[in-house]
Protein backbone atom coordinates (compact mmCIF):
# COMPACT_ATOMS: atom_id res chain seq x y z
CA UNK A 1 0.00 0.00 0.00
CA UNK A 2 1.26 3.54 -1.13
CA UNK A 3 0.95 6.71 1.28
CA UNK A 4 0.60 10.19 -0.94
CA UNK A 5 1.71 13.54 0.57
CA UNK A 6 -1.63 14.38 1.22
CA UNK A 7 -2.87 11.01 3.06
CA UNK A 8 0.59 11.48 5.32
CA UNK A 9 -0.37 15.16 6.17
CA UNK A 10 -3.85 14.36 7.60
CA UNK A 11 -2.16 10.74 8.92
CA UNK A 12 0.44 13.90 11.13
CA UNK A 13 -2.56 16.10 11.80
CA UNK A 14 -4.49 13.13 13.88
CA UNK A 15 -1.30 11.87 15.65
CA UNK A 16 -0.62 15.85 16.88
CA UNK A 17 -4.49 16.24 17.80
CA UNK A 18 -4.83 12.78 19.48
CA UNK A 19 -1.07 13.46 21.52
CA UNK A 20 -2.57 16.99 23.01
CA UNK A 21 -6.00 15.97 23.27
CA UNK A 22 -4.25 13.04 25.68
CA UNK A 23 -2.62 15.65 27.46
CA UNK A 24 -5.27 18.02 28.11
CA UNK A 25 -7.59 14.67 29.41
CA UNK A 26 -4.43 13.96 31.60
CA UNK A 27 -4.52 17.32 33.18
CA UNK A 28 -7.89 17.33 33.77
CA UNK A 29 -8.45 13.89 35.30
CA UNK A 30 -5.83 13.41 37.69
CA UNK A 31 -5.57 15.15 40.87
CA UNK A 32 -1.86 15.75 41.32
CA UNK A 33 -2.19 18.33 38.81
CA UNK A 34 -5.16 20.24 41.07
CA UNK A 35 -4.15 23.91 41.68
CA UNK A 36 -6.31 25.42 44.59
CA UNK A 37 -6.87 29.21 43.95
CA UNK A 38 -5.45 31.22 47.27
CA UNK A 39 -8.56 31.75 47.99
CA UNK A 40 -12.20 31.14 47.10
CA UNK A 41 -13.47 34.65 47.00
CA UNK A 42 -10.51 36.05 45.52
CA UNK A 43 -12.74 38.84 43.20
CA UNK A 44 -14.11 39.77 46.81
CA UNK A 45 -10.93 40.45 48.64
CA UNK A 46 -9.70 42.04 45.04
CA UNK A 47 -12.00 45.05 45.87
CA UNK A 48 -10.78 44.99 49.48
CA UNK A 49 -7.43 45.42 48.40
CA UNK A 50 -7.39 49.27 48.77
CA UNK A 51 -8.49 49.10 52.03
CA UNK A 52 -5.73 46.79 52.85
CA UNK A 53 -2.94 49.38 51.27
CA UNK A 54 -4.58 51.95 53.63
CA UNK A 55 -4.31 49.82 56.64
CA UNK A 56 -0.73 48.92 55.79
CA UNK A 57 -0.24 52.50 55.31
CA UNK A 58 -1.60 53.51 58.93
CA UNK A 59 0.85 50.15 60.05
CA UNK A 60 3.95 51.86 58.39
CA UNK A 61 2.98 55.34 60.30
CA UNK A 62 3.23 54.10 63.61
CA UNK A 63 6.08 54.81 66.09
CA UNK A 64 6.66 50.62 66.51
CA UNK A 65 4.70 48.10 64.80
CA UNK A 66 4.44 44.82 65.43
CA UNK A 67 6.76 42.27 65.29
CA UNK A 68 7.33 38.49 65.93
CA UNK A 69 9.60 36.13 66.96
CA UNK A 70 9.97 32.26 67.04
CA UNK A 71 10.00 30.30 69.91
CA UNK A 72 9.74 26.61 71.54
CA UNK A 73 6.10 27.63 72.78
CA UNK A 74 5.11 28.73 69.01
CA UNK A 75 5.29 32.18 67.48
CA UNK A 76 4.57 35.46 69.56
CA UNK A 77 3.51 38.19 67.75
CA UNK A 78 4.82 41.26 69.48
CA UNK A 79 2.03 44.46 69.72
CA UNK A 80 3.76 47.81 70.28
CA UNK A 81 3.96 48.63 73.71
CA UNK A 82 3.19 52.20 73.64
CA UNK A 83 -0.50 51.05 73.19
CA UNK A 84 -2.91 49.69 75.58
CA UNK A 85 -3.48 46.44 75.17
CA UNK A 86 -7.10 46.51 76.12
CA UNK A 87 -8.07 48.42 73.03
CA UNK A 88 -6.16 46.20 70.26
CA UNK A 89 -8.91 43.65 68.46
CA UNK A 90 -8.79 42.03 65.39
CA UNK A 91 -7.44 38.67 64.03
CA UNK A 92 -4.52 36.87 62.55
CA UNK A 93 -5.25 34.73 59.99
CA UNK A 94 -2.32 31.92 59.16
CA UNK A 95 -2.39 30.88 55.25
CA UNK A 96 -0.15 27.80 54.03
CA UNK A 97 1.20 28.40 50.49
CA UNK A 98 1.25 24.31 49.84
CA UNK A 99 -2.10 23.26 51.48
CA UNK A 100 -5.23 25.32 52.35
CA UNK A 101 -6.61 22.40 55.10
CA UNK A 102 -3.36 23.70 57.48
CA UNK A 103 -4.88 27.60 57.13
CA UNK A 104 -6.31 28.88 60.15
CA UNK A 105 -7.55 32.19 62.03
CA UNK A 106 -7.59 33.27 65.26
CA UNK A 107 -8.77 36.10 67.24
CA UNK A 108 -6.74 38.66 68.91
CA UNK A 109 -6.63 38.71 72.99
CA UNK A 110 -4.30 40.02 75.01
CA UNK A 111 -3.22 39.52 78.23
CA UNK A 112 -0.01 41.10 77.87
CA UNK A 113 1.52 42.83 74.56
CA UNK A 114 1.93 39.27 73.01
CA UNK A 115 0.12 36.41 70.98
CA UNK A 116 0.70 33.29 71.42
CA UNK A 117 0.58 31.26 68.29
CA UNK A 118 0.88 27.37 69.88
CA UNK A 119 3.72 24.96 68.33
CA UNK A 120 0.89 22.25 68.17
CA UNK A 121 -0.83 24.43 64.91
CA UNK A 122 2.28 24.98 62.84
CA UNK A 123 3.89 22.41 60.53
CA UNK A 124 7.07 23.54 59.35
CA UNK A 125 7.67 24.90 56.05
CA UNK A 126 6.47 28.69 54.97
CA UNK A 127 3.48 30.96 56.24
CA UNK A 128 2.23 33.74 55.49
CA UNK A 129 0.74 35.70 58.46
CA UNK A 130 -1.89 38.32 58.27
CA UNK A 131 -2.34 40.62 61.07
CA UNK A 132 -5.42 42.72 60.81
CA UNK A 133 -5.72 44.75 63.65
CA UNK A 134 -7.30 47.31 65.04
CA UNK A 135 -6.94 50.20 67.37
CA UNK A 136 -8.94 53.29 69.01
CA UNK A 137 -10.93 52.64 65.84
CA UNK A 138 -8.35 52.89 63.82
CA UNK A 139 -7.54 49.75 61.30
CA UNK A 140 -3.98 48.46 60.70
CA UNK A 141 -2.70 45.62 58.78
CA UNK A 142 0.56 43.33 58.98
CA UNK A 143 2.12 40.85 56.44
CA UNK A 144 5.00 38.61 56.91
CA UNK A 145 6.30 35.51 55.06
CA UNK A 146 7.77 33.49 57.83
CA UNK A 147 9.45 30.03 57.82
CA UNK A 148 8.59 28.07 60.66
Amino acid sequence: MKINWGTGIVIAFVAFISFIMYFIITMMTDSKYDHDLVTEDYYKQELQFQDDINKETNAQDLAENLSWKKTAEGVIIIFPENLQKENITGKVFLYRPSNKQFDFEIPISLSNHNLLIPDKRLLDGRWNIKVDWQYNGKNYLYKKEIIY
